[in-house]
């Protein structure tokens, strides 16, 4: 057993443009969270934010959408994470995972950015990479220059359905992984998947 979860970060864009689109999966998995537990998020101007208090797992538990753009998303997780003194480490930063396929969905501690802008701000704001992950696959478009293009549009219907599936087979281990079993919700999260 590790240190609980205390923050949830849901990653993407800010605005109805961008709420559909591939960027925002982690978004959608910390909406989905709050519709569970009957939680309405409100934005917070001191947080670059929405946020919003659920207790998970008998732990207390906070929520973060950013409202910065992808690209300085480490400005809201450092303003809440500095005030409530939440360490990297009871972290839990949810995102967009180009190299999964659509419906798949994998936890992570440490690592790089891959190439994320939303991590790549993280880990320069924490000054550490020490946080945990929860990637969603989006599939790759096949071309590297087709990236940014690509994960600011929807996902096809079959690949919107797939990540649905993969959000709500994460939420089921959420409580697990919250707790500070997380090679426990690892290998149950793991064995969903066909």
């Amino acid at each position: 057993m590790t240190s609980p979860i205390r923050l949830i970060v849901g990653l993407g864009n800010p605005g109805s443009k961008y709420a559909e689109t591939r960027h925002n999966v982690g978004a959608w998995l910390v909406e989905e969270l709050t519709r569970q537990h009957h939680v309405n998020l409100r934005p917070d101007n001191k947080f670059h934010g929405s946020i919003g208090n659920i207790k998970i797992a008998e732990h207390e538990c906070w929520l973060l959408i950013p409202s910065t753009y992808m690209n300085l998303s480490g400005t809201s997780v450092q303003a809440m994470a500095s005030y409530y003194k939440i360490p990297p480490e009871e972290i839990l930063i949810v995102h967009d995972e180009l190299d999964f396929p659509a419906g798949q969905v994998r936890f992570k501690q440490h690592g790089g950015h891959g190439g994320h802008n939303g991590l790549r701000d993280i880990i320069a704001k924490l000054h550490t990479p020490a946080f945990h992950r929860l990637r969603i696959g989006i599939d790759h478009p096949g071309d590297r220059n087709e990236v940014i293009n690509y994960v600011l549009k929807p996902p096809r219907n079959e690949e919107h359905t797939a990540i649905m599936g993969a959000i709500r087979s994460a939420l089921d281990v959420l409580p697990t992984f919250i707790s500070g079993d997380h090679q426990k919700a690892i290998r149950e999260l793991h064995s969903t998947e066909k």
